[in-house]
């Protein structure tokens, strides 16, 4: 079996190691923003196109499909599991989630851990990737900081240093074989939906309209989903928990995110396995971590406990809620420890 992930993040002041590894070269650089504006050119077009013609039952049923698989690899896998540790994997399943998260065109495992690491050992402060606070707190800055969390940082040139922050990752074989196949595996992301369109019409239009609604357009919604947890959920929101940065908890994106929105608990216990954990709280990754457990794909899940949250709920049991800077006070719901995702 192949080493498991950990949840450790470097202590910026204990390691000699610099953030960054380097600059990224001209050829990573062009498809960071082929990735990006490519999908993004999609969905400029899709209304038009939806509107007049092309979008079809099929279209949309392959679209919901990759975007689950795709966006439950980067949830369940990228994050969970490979950055934090929440719960061990065997094999097949480990392998599984590193291909499904590389379907998403977020970049290759290992540089989205180092990322998402550095994340959470700066976050919100001077070395955070993308925090919307980098900048200031005047309405300008804040737009700017925005911009920059959002999408911004992707166009940077600096890469994150992945032997300081995914050295585990960098020592694992199999992790390191999907790192080498992203490209294809990014390319069967877009053909794939074509070929299955094509084989269920039985024509070319319906491949092509697959691709362009299951490939580019699916591509384009899961990643502002994902860059939203980077840049909305660390500014307007409920705080019901005791984190040291801005994160915070938006309901309206739970669903759309598999979870990942209640980021202020995320942030105050990083390898909790379930993020919503308030009652009424939708974290379908969880829910799929449950049903790994109990086939025995996953062990060592770590599932909040009331003892862990009580001493997390933020002081006198009262939460906060982040608005552009200014915070105020809110009623804390009940919580609901169970281990049962």
């Amino acid at each position: 079996m192949t080493p498991s992930a950990t949840s450790t993040v470097p202590p910026p002041a204990r390691s000699p190691q610099p953030l960054t590894d380097g600059r990224k070269s001209g050829p990573e650089h062009a498809l960071v923003i082929t990735f990006v504006v490519l999908p993004l050119l999609a969905v400029a077009a899709a209304v038009p196109l939806a509107w007049g013609w092309g979008l079809s039952v099929t279209d949309i049923a392959i679209a919901l499909a990759f975007y689950v698989v795709s966006g439950l690899g980067i949830t369940v896998g990228f994050h969970r599991h490979f950055t934090h540790g929440s719960f061990r994997a065997n094999r097949g399943l480990r392998i599984a989630l590193a291909v499904a998260g590389s379907l998403a065109f977020q970049g290759t495992v290992t540089g989205w851990v180092a990322d998402h690491r550095r994340h959470h050992a700066f976050s919100d402060k001077a070395g955070d990737p993308h925090s919307p606070w980098l900048f200031g707190t005047g309405p300008r800055a804040l737009a700017r900081g925005m911009w920059h969390a959002h999408v911004g940082w992707l166009f940077g040139r600096d890469r994150t240093n992945a032997a300081r922050f995914a050295p585990d990752l960098l020592a694992d074989r199999d992790v390191v074989r999907v790192d080498r196949a992203f490209l294809p595996i990014a390319v069967a992301s877009l053909l794939l939906p074509g070929v299955i369109g094509g084989l269920v019409t039985w024509s070319l239009t319906g491949a092509l309209t697959a691709i362009f609604w299951a490939g580019l357009v699916r591509i384009a919604l899961l990643h502002h989903v994902t860059w939203s947890i980077n840049s909305i959920c660390h500014m307007w929101g409920d705080r019901p928990f005791a984190a040291r940065d801005r994160s915070v908890n938006v309901a309206w994106l739970a669903l759309a995110s598999f979870g990942e929105s209640w980021h202020n608990l995320h942030h105050a216990d990083p390898t909790c396995a379930r993020h919503g954990v308030k009652r009424g709280q939708i974290d379908i990754s969880a829910r799929l971590i449950r049903i790994f457990e109990k086939l025995g794909w996953a062990t060592a899940v770590r599932w909040p406990t009331e003892r862990r949250l009580s001493r997390m709920r933020a002081q006198d049991g009262a939460s906060t809620r982040s608005a552009a800077g200014r915070t105020v006070t809110v009623t804390d719901p009940d919580v609901s420890g169970s281990p049962s995702a």
